[in-house]
């Protein structure tokens, strides 16, 4: 999976967003509860494994995000992207100043050892 090159190289912090409702409108946040934030090499591991989402087809069951990361600089003042993840629809839907339009929708395969990988980490940052 891409995720834009220079944001990840800017990025300080990953919240972790536990999705409560999907927004009315693209590249608007995600509603949800912060359940975790990531810095150093938490932050650094976690964009890694993204990076290394296999591609996939895309699944017509309908998006429903369960989860969404928003990275940050040293300021925190806005997000660099937002990604949410549906695990079931294989879709990763993006949006924040540093999204191209070519990276907005993305598939992968939810199947592979680094979407459970991925699935895992997000579980746990809300226990």
């Amino acid at each position: 999976m891409q995720l834009p090159a220079e944001a990840v190289a800017a990025t300080d912090l990953i919240e972790v967003i536990r999705i409560s409702a999907v927004p009315a409108e693209r590249g608007v946040p995600f509603p949800g509860r912060a359940v975790a934030h990531w810095i150093g090499s938490q932050a650094t591991d976690v964009l890694a494994l993204i990076q290394n989402l296999p591609g996939g087809e895309q699944h017509r069951c309908g998006f429903s995000p369960g989860w969404s990361i928003r990275a940050y600089e040293g300021s925190l003042d806005l997000a660099l992207f937002e990604a949410a993840f549906c695990f079931s629809y294989h879709e990763v839907r993006m949006h924040g100043t540093a999204v191209p339009p070519a990276l907005a929708t993305q598939f992968f395969d939810a199947d592979t050892t680094p979407a459970q990988a991925l699935l895992a980490i997000l579980r746990a940052a809300t226990a």
